[in-house]
């Protein structure tokens, strides 16, 4: 009886702390010498260090002249200062913005200055984001992480003989990541009132005492930022963090560090089923009880694949940046619905609508439209155009194509940017790429639209080959057989061509602009 008091208690006191950001707190309390968090070099930092940093922080952002409603920006890879950082912003009401490390100098400077940063982490070994901080005349502090620049605070020196204590008047902070668009200038997603996970949540994914969450993908995301960072800071768990993909290198920190719980994209799933049989039986992956996945679509195969070798432990979201009606999928109900990423949600709707703005019926694909929660949701920073261009009445879009079947689960067929146009007729390439990945020799997929005089645009396949296969015209006429035998003639690819690598983002995501390009080099496409 005892027990379920200590837990309720522990439940009420974390409520409580996350509407004032103190979460991290709490759970210093509860459990201060539990690792928190390990770096990608096996280092790691306990519950109790990292809040007394997060409280260092506050008050060397405070004493620089930051207050509730500021923005901070970090540029950093996958490492403890992260979640100190994130822990100090939420506690002192800061709206962080994380920034994408690979951008260039000029996008990073943009980024800052957009968000109107009034300090900024950047790590040592990221020079473009050192560069990019003198182009931010907004800034008033500038703390270097993991090393020394010129120009910036020292992390730790600057922390050093800081009180650790709790600070006594905490004030929620929020976030604004910037979307990775298509087109143009990436925009900050806005949201007047921060977003509070509620801890039941945590209870329903199965996290416990013992639970430990890989993030295997880059923190500044969105997703692995949601469901790896944050959800491991409000669950109480140890944070494993990996720097880079290495498809056994993340079975072996599986095994190594007992991980229960994590974030993975379709590409992952892909990389991972590609490993020898060897490879694969070498590590003990039976720890394993949730993974959560999303961000692009997930060919059926593969994760069918995934459910044969990890069990029914997939769990599936539909989401954006900008929110989304909260579309999920687990694995027991996904075998029934191949191919869904969930059932229409029951508190926030969604519709599919064609280019006049007519809702279509099931089965016919159109453009995704989430209700928004009553306030309004979100609003792109600074730009009212973009954010009423999103809208039909109180429903806005994030580009995505897909359909209703007649039980009301969706199905995603692509973006409408990606949407080939052949003759007049609309043509989803992720459709096509679902049906080449299940070629024996198909390690990649991307469709595209190429010119075509007659037609407008014509379907293109380029694949990228497993390992153990090589280009041929033979091999290329093969795959294509295997399309026309799965799919109906309008899709069917007309040509096909073999390349080494396929870009994707960190996300995850097929780039399909810069597939596309060489194609249409010299020549307006036209949508």
């Amino acid at each position: 009886m005892d027990a379920v008091l200590e837990r309720e208690d522990l439940a009420q006191r974390l409520e409580a702390a996350s509407l004032t950001g103190m979460t991290m707190a709490v759970w210093a309390d509860v459990q201060p010498n539990k690792a928190a968090v390990v770096d990608p070099d096996g280092t790691s930092r306990s519950f109790a260090e990292v809040n007394a940093n997060a409280n260092r922080l506050v008050r060397v952002l405070r004493q620089a002249g930051l207050k509730a409603g500021d923005a901070v920006a970090l540029v950093m890879s996958n490492r403890h200062e992260f979640l100190e950082i994130q822990s100090a912003t939420l506690r002192a009401g800061f709206r962080i913005t994380p920034v994408n490390f690979h951008l260039t100098v000029d996008e990073i400077a943009y980024i800052l200055n957009d968000c109107e940063a009034q300090a900024v982490f950047v790590e040592a070994r990221i020079a473009a984001g050192a560069t990019a901080a003198g182009q931010a005349p907004g800034l008033k502090i500038k703390l270097a992480v993991g090393g020394d620049i010129d120009g910036f605070l020292n992390y730790d020196a600057a922390l050093a003989g800081v009180d650790p204590s709790n600070i006594d008047d905490p004030v929620l902070g929020n976030q604004m990541l910037y979307t990775s668009g298509t087109t143009g200038r990436p925009k900050g997603v806005f949201r007047s009132a921060p977003v509070v996970t509620p801890q039941a949540m945590f209870a329903l994914r199965g996290y416990d005492a013992a639970s430990v969450q890989l993030c295997a993908g880059p923190a500044y995301h969105a997703a692995p930022l949601a469901f790896d960072v944050r959800t491991a800071m409000g669950a109480g768990a140890t944070l494993v963090f990996l720097d880079k993909w290495d498809s056994e290198h993340t079975l072996r920190a599986i095994a190594q560090h007992r991980v229960s719980h994590m974030h993975l994209v379709p590409i992952m799933f892909q990389r991972l089923l590609a490993l020898p049989p060897a490879a694969k039986a070498r590590h003990d992956i039976s720890t394993v009880k949730y993974i959560i996945h999303g961000a692009a679509p997930c060919p059926p195969e593969v994760k069918h694949a995934m459910i044969e070798w990890f069990g029914p432990v997939l769990s599936e979201y539909y989401a954006g940046s900008e929110g989304g009606a909260g579309f999920m999928i687990n694995s027991e109900e996904w075998l029934k619905k191949p191919g869904s990423v969930g059932k229409k949600p029951e508190l926030l709707g969604s519709k599919i609508l064609d280019e006049q703005g007519n809702e279509l019926p099931p089965n016919v694909s159109g453009t995704i439209y989430h209700q928004l929660p009553p306030g309004g949701g979100f609003t792109y920073y600074k730009d009212e155009k973009k954010t009423q261009a999103s809208r039909v009445g109180d429903y806005f879009t994030m580009g995505d194509m897909g359909y209703f079947d007649e039980d009301g689960y969706l199905f995603l067929t692509g973006r409408s940017a990606e949407t080939i146009i052949s003759g007049g007729v609309n043509i989803y390439p992720q459709e096509i790429d679902n049906e080449l990945i299940k070629h024996d020799a198909v390690a990649d997929s991307s469709t595209v639209g190429v010119p075509h005089d007659e037609w407008g645009e014509q379907v293109k396949a380029v694949i990228l080959l497993k390992p153990g296969y090589e280009p041929s015209d033979l091999l290329a006429n093969e795959i294509l057989a295997f399309a026309r035998d799965s799919l109906p003639s309008f899709k069917v690819p007309r040509s096909l061509d073999f390349v080494t690598s396929l870009p994707r983002s960190e996300a995850g995501k097929i780039q399909r602009g810069k597939v596309r390009a060489p194609y249409w080099e010299g020549r307006a496409r036209q949508i």
